[in-house]
């Protein structure tokens, strides 16, 4: 499968509900090893895993990627997916980047756990086409990929990510119980999510 020889562009998409320092650290992990020209945030609308939980409102997670992502140049933020209605899919992502933005070499940015499960994805042999899949490996973990998967030709370039317990549903527990949030989201988030009072409450 040919590569293209464009600018290489990363595509990191997600709830970000909220961002957190391991999702900073994979980005800055992509950038080094991708040899990105840059990498796009991309927070989801509704995604359509995550169905049955209210996200916070999508303009204060903006405002939060937008703090995580502060001290680099190659970062962008992508509200692409917010501006469409209905549900999120990735496919839909890869198609407009390529329409907006010919001749881009696009590298899609996933954990090892969404790795394992692409074959549910909408779509998912398209994306293959479309992108090359940076996968983020856990410590010590083998990389692992359904069987559809297995057999379909792709390229995948593992991510080697320092081990990190971080989660965004983590997070959002200890906002509801009260503990610091800093070491785990940065002083700049940790702020934001205070002033605005978010989590505090169950829905979230």
């Amino acid at each position: 499968m040919a590569l293209m020889q464009g600018p290489r562009v990363g595509l990191f998409g997600g709830s970000f509900d909220p961002p957190h320092l391991a999702h900073r650290a994979l980005a800055d992990c992509a950038l080094a090893e991708l040899k990105l020209d840059k990498l796009l945030w991309i927070p989801a609308g509704q995604p359509w895993q995550k169905a049955g939980r209210q996200l916070a409102p999508a303009e204060q997670r903006c405002a939060m990627v937008q703090l995580m992502m502060d001290g680099e140049p190659r970062f962008e933020l992508d509200d692409c997916e917010l501006r469409r209605s209905g549900a999120s899919y990735t496919v839909e992502t890869l198609r407009e980047r390529a329409v907006n933005h010919p001749g881009e070499q696009l590298f899609l940015i996933i954990g090892q756990d969404q790795y394992a499960r692409l074959n549910t994805w909408r779509d998912w042999p398209e994306i293959l086409q479309r992108a090359t899949l940076a996968v983020a490996a856990r410590a010590g973990e083998a990389m692992k990929a359904a069987p559809e998967l297995q057999a379909t030709p792709h390229r995948m370039l593992p991510l080697a990510l320092p081990a990190m317990a971080h989660s965004a549903t983590a997070v959002r527990q200890q906002v509801m119980r009260g503990e610091d949030i800093r070491p785990m989201v940065g002083n700049a988030v940790a702020g934001y999510i205070a002033q605005h009072r978010l989590y505090e409450k169950s829905e979230y």
